[in-house]
């Protein structure tokens, strides 16, 4: 699980830098105005969210990849192990007519 994490978060977060540098190197954020009012109080502000919406996304993008990259057997596994199977199910041990 915590590869799985990690697998998510470092490239995300690579990802959010290198977003962040390219966007406020073409946008300057005291300029960002909403209905004539700047958006932001200050330039640091306006970096550190930007960032980490940037970081957001990269954190949906690459969880979205994990997700579909599993294996039909990963996802059609049961979690239970034989004997803990409830009454009646096919891939349960003791289940003679099951077969």
């Amino acid at each position: 699980m915590l590869k799985r994490l990690i697998t998510i978060l470092w490239p995300s977060f690579l990802v959010a830098g290198a977003a962040d540098a390219l966007f406020f190197a073409l946008f300057d954020p005291a300029q960002l105005l909403y209905q004539e009012e700047p958006v932001f109080a200050s330039r640091l502000a306006a970096y550190t969210i930007g960032f980490f919406l940037f970081w957001l996304m990269g954190i949906g993008s690459s969880a979205l990849t994990c997700y579909f990259q599993r294996s039909a057997d990963e996802i059609n596994r049961c979690p239970l192990s034989p004997p803990e199977r409830p009454e009646g199910c096919p891939k349960r041990e003791d289940c003679a007519d099951c077969r």
